[in-house]
């Protein structure tokens, strides 16, 4: 039933899409599917985008091949605007499936729903248990059997330009409702006092979440959409007031590169914005211009603390606003022809040394006992404080045919251009339902 259910996806979806060599014909397999032989053996693991750094790839394949004598790690690259069609493709494949696979954590539960990765229930504790990161857990989980869990977090909080805001007198908000009127009060002719594109949902939906609104519920397996619930609507008002009062940005835009708005322009001229709202690796993109050890010019990571500062979104009563979680999951194929070796992978993954150096290198572990590794300085409790207050997507079979049609970034364009919110959230919540439930 689980590979009809797979085919039929294809067919819904109408994927085509490239796949990658994982299993070897060497390896003999008992009749679970499981391999008996690994000498030869050859797994593949598909890591999305260039977020896993060389040095932790090279980890992966020399301990391993280490720890599992006689067979080899392949690790390929795949680009996460094409992760979901080759996943696809590739899953019910039993020839050509990759063995693990890392995806977005909004994308897991189209595959989860549908029979396309491992129970991984039976090493759940093994690799981590309720220290791992329990809204990517969830996400992952299907009637309580986890088939994906998390790789790393990341989290979005604001970027500010301190030395901009200090000169007008304003101060750092500790409501929403603050942060609105500071990025009015902020805002002139030639500046945005909050950068963000009109179609930027994924920044938008904090202020859904801050307001205890949702974007859909399930009653049993039926999704349903839930754009005009009243918290809902006052979330969207609340971020249409914003947007529409205090950021130049096109309502088109989406994919933006904020942090070249709060850097100074050229020549040293006045940035474009005084705030934007980016995961915390943006740090890397602001700041002034230095020179690295390999005579680069990059920006220097705000070493001007006069100059540049950060602080969590706030919530509508204080606190902090439970902003939209970034980060992947990872899961081992149902159809991999060796996932004895793939579970072997998990461990390596889940395990202390790797987890740390995920820290140490700027992505949030998976593990809540390892998140020491990201420091302690602002940059990370600031990460740590909105990832534990954050949230994800729903969990519904049909969201990633939904970020594949772009309707949130359609949706939010036509708030930024100053829509009637009610009526917007009743004709998409009527589009959304049935595209929720897989139809």
């Amino acid at each position: 039933m689980k590979h009809k259910k797979i085919a039929a996806m294809i067919a819904a979806t109408s994927m085509l899409g490239l796949s990658a060599c994982s299993s070897d014909d060497s390896t003999t397999s008992d009749d679970s599917g499981g391999a008996t032989n690994q000498d030869g053996a050859n797994i593949t693991l598909w890591l999305a985008g260039s977020d896993t750094p060389d040095e932790l790839r090279d980890y992966l394949v020399k301990t391993f091949e280490e720890q599992n004598e006689g067979a080899t790690l392949t690790i390929e690259e795949q680009a996460w605007g094409d992760l979901v069609t080759k996943l696809t493709t590739a899953l019910p494949d039993e020839k050509n499936t990759p063995d693990v696979v890392e995806i977005g954590n909004t994308q897991a539960p189209t595959f989860t729903t549908v029979g396309a990765f491992r129970d991984l229930s039976p090493i759940y504790e093994e690799l981590g248990g309720d220290n791992l990161l329990q809204s990517f857990v969830d996400v992952g989980t299907v009637d309580g059997t986890q088939y994906a869990l998390p790789y790393y977090f990341g989290s979005r909080y604001v970027f500010y330009r301190a030395d901009i805001w200090d000169e007008a007198g304003v101060d750092v908000p500790t409501t929403l409702a603050e942060f609105t009127d500071a990025a009015k009060e902020l805002t002139t002719d030639d500046q945005s006092g909050f950068a963000m594109g009109g179609q930027d949902w994924r920044n938008g939906i904090s202020w859904v979440f801050a307001n205890d609104g949702e974007l859909a519920t399930v009653d049993g397996t039926e999704w349903t959409s839930t754009l005009s619930d009243p918290k809902t609507i006052e979330g969207l008002e609340m971020w249409q007031e914003l947007v529409t009062s205090s950021s130049k940005l096109p309502t088109t835009e989406r994919d933006v590169a904020y942090w070249d708005f709060v850097n100074d322009g050229t020549d040293g001229a006045a940035p474009e914005a005084t705030s934007m709202m980016a995961p915390g690796w943006a740090r890397w993109s602001i700041g002034d211009l230095t020179t690295n050890e390999d005579g680069e010019e990059v920006r220097d990571g705000m070493a001007d603390e006069s100059k540049y500062d950060i602080f969590a979104l706030p919530g509508v009563d204080g606190g902090v606003a439970p902003v939209f979680a970034g980060g992947s999951n990872i899961a081992i194929s149902a159809k991999s022809q060796n996932p004895e070796l793939a579970e072997n992978l998990l461990k390596i993954i889940f395990s202390e040394e790797y987890q740390t150096m995920l820290g140490e290198n700027g992505l949030g572990p998976a593990n809540s006992e390892y998140v020491d590794s990201l420091g302690d300085d602002k940059f990370a409790t600031t990460m740590i404080e909105t990832a534990e207050a954050s949230k994800l997507t729903p969990a519904a079979p049909g969201w990633a045919a939904i970020e594949g049609a772009f309707v949130y970034e359609e949706l939010f364009q036509k708030i930024a251009d100053g829509g009637d919110v009610e009526a917007l959230a009743t004709e998409y919540d009527a589009k959304l339902t049935p595209m929720l439930n897989g139809n």
